[in-house]
């Protein structure tokens, strides 16, 4: 697993890929119309909705050999909205908000929508 490294003047810092994930999976829910994060059971197919403390189990970080980040989101979204309108939302807030958190660039960010629930 590839670390992003932060360079100043003091020496290098070193960025887990979770530390990433957690906090872009706490910016994405900020969003209208994102119900939460997704864990997909790939042996039988299910999708279960994830608990904050678990948002980093829905979303990929990885770390280019650019040091630049590709972020996947695995979500459900509300029943009734523009998934198109959300995701294009989803994709601008995560951008600015991560690169200014990690100081590190955002190469890509795929979106999986996993599944559609009512907001209780």
């Amino acid at each position: 697993m590839v670390k992003g490294r932060l360079d100043n003047e003091m020496g290098q810092i070193e960025v887990k890929p979770e530390v990433i994930a957690s906090y872009a999976g706490s910016v994405a829910v900020e969003c209208f119309g994102i119900v939460g994060m997704a864990s997909v059971n790939m042996k039988d197919g299910l999708v279960r909705l994830l608990k904050r403390e678990n948002f980093s189990k829905g979303i990929q970080v990885a770390v280019t050999p650019d040091n630049e980040l590709r972020i996947a989101f695995h979500l459900i979204v509300a029943y009734g909205v523009n998934i198109n309108a959300v995701a294009d939302n989803l994709v601008e807030h995560v951008k600015y908000k991560v690169e200014a958190f990690s100081g590190m660039k955002i190469e890509k960010i795929k979106i999986y929508v996993e599944g559609v629930r009512s907001i209780d």
